[in-house]
C-alpha cells in the first residue's frame, strides 16, 4: 500500500472510534476472562465462560456483565489511539529509506507501540479488574455465608471463612478506588503491575502488528490500493487471537498482581517471579492458560473492528467535512 500522509489528530480519532466500538461489543467476554483468571483452587465459582456469564446475569442482571465498562470506554480511546498511532509512527520512522520494512523492523515498531500504550493501559486495567472481579468475590462471600448458616461446613472452616469474607470490602466505583489509591499510595498505586503489563503488551504488539501487516497485504491487488475491509477485519481477528493466546500466561500474572482483594484461601503475590512460582506450584502449568479462549474471543473481534475502522479512515472523512479556517 502506498503511504498516505494522515494527520496525527486523524490517527487518534480513528484509534479512539475503533476502541469504543470494539470494547462495547466484547466487554462481557472480557469480564468472564478476568474472573476465570482470578479464581484459584480454593473456591472455584465458575467452570467456564458461559457458566460465568449465566451466573453473572442471574445475580446482577444483564448490565452486571458490563461492570467496569465505564472505565474501559473512558480510557480505551487514548489507549487504542496511542497503540495504533505509535505503531504507524515507528513504522514511518523505520521506513525513511523508502525500502519495504523487514520483519525485524516491523517487530521493533510493534515493540515501540506496546511500550507507549502502557501509560494508559496500566491504570485502565488496574481499575477495570477491581470492578470486574468484585462480583466473583461477592458471590464467593454469599456462598460461604450460606454454608455457615446451613451448617454444611465444620466449625473450624466456618470461622476462618467468616473472618476472611469480613475483610472483603463492598463494591466501589472507579472514582472511589482511584481516590483511595492516590491517597494511600500516590500515582504509583494506579501503576501497580506496570512490569507485568509491559511483559504482556510488548510481546503482544511484537507478534500482532507484523502478523497483521503481512496478512493484510495478501488482500491487496496492487501496492497502491488498500485491502478490502473484510480482509482487514479477518487479518485483525487472526493476528489478534494468535497474539492474545501467545501472551496469555503474562496476562494471567498481570491480572493476579493487579487484583487488590483476594477471595477465601487465595494466594497473594509480591511480584512477577513470586506470582509465577506460586501459580506453577499450587495450580500447575495449565493455570497459565486460564481465560485463553475468552481472551482470544475478546481480542479477535476487538482488533478486527479496530483495524477496519482505522483503515477505512473515518476520521479523515470527518476532518475533511469540517470548515477550513482562513489561511
Amino acid at each position: 500500500m502506498a503511504d498516505k500522509q494522515i494527520s496525527l489528530p486523524a490517527k487518534l480519532i480513528n484509534g479512539g472510534i475503533a476502541g469504543l466500538i470494539g470494547v462495547t461489543c466484547v466487554f462481557p467476554i472480557d469480564l468472564a476472562k478476568t474472573r476465570l483468571q482470578n479464581q484459584q483452587n480454593g473456591q472455584r465459582m465458575y467452570s467456564s465462560m458461559s457458566d460465568c456469564l449465566i451466573k453473572t446475569i442471574r445475580s446482577d442482571g444483564y448490565f452486571g456483565m458490563y461492570r467496569g465498562a465505564a472505565v474501559n470506554l473512558t480510557l480505551v480511546t487514548p489507549e487504542k489511539a496511542i497503540k495504533l498511532a505509535a505503531n504507524d509512527f515507528f513504522r514511518h520512522m523505520l521506513s525513511k529509506d523508502g525500502k519495504q520494512l523487514t520483519l525485524i523492523k516491523e517487530m521493533l515498531a510493534g515493540c515501540g507501540a506496546g511500550t507507549c500504550q502502557v501509560i494508559v493501559t496500566t491504570p485502565m486495567e488496574m481499575l477495570k479488574i477491581q470492578l470486574q472481579d468484585a462480583g466473583r468475590l461477592a458471590a464467593q462471600q454469599k456462598l460461604m455465608t450460606a454454608q455457615s448458616v446451613t451448617g454444611r461446613a465444620v466449625e473450624g472452616p466456618i470461622s476462618s471463612a467468616s473472618q476472611a469474607t469480613s475483610t472483603i470490602k463492598s463494591p466501589q466505583t472507579a472514582t472511589q478506588i482511584t481516590k483511595e489509591l492516590l491517597r494511600s499510595k500516590g500515582i504509583a498505586g494506579l501503576y501497580k503491575g506496570l512490569g507485568a503489563t509491559l511483559l504482556r503488551d510488548v510481546p503482544f504488539s511484537i507478534v500482532y502488528f507484523p502478523l497483521f501487516a503481512n496478512l493484510n497485504k495478501l488482500g491487496q491487488k496492487n501496492p497502491d490500493e488498500r485491502s478490502p475491509f473484510y480482509v482487514s477485519f479477518i487479518s485483525g481477528c487472526i493476528a489478534g487471537s494468535t497474539a492474545a493466546v501467545a501472551v496469555n500466561p503474562c496476562d494471567v500474572i498481570k491480572t493476579r498482581l493487579q487484583s487488590l482483594q483476594r477471595g477465601i484461601n487465595e494466594d497473594s503475590y509480591s511480584g512477577i517471579v513470586d506470582c509465577t512460582r506460586k501459580i506453577w506450584r499450587n495450580e500447575g502449568a495449565r493455570a497459565f492458560l486460564k481465560g485463553a479462549y475468552c481472551r482470544a474471543l475478546v481480542i479477535a473481534p476487538l482488533f478486527g473492528i479496530a483495524q477496519v475502522v482505522y483503515f477505512l479512515g473515518i476520521a479523515e472523512t470527518m476532518l475533511e467535512m469540517l470548515p477550513r479556517g482562513r489561511d
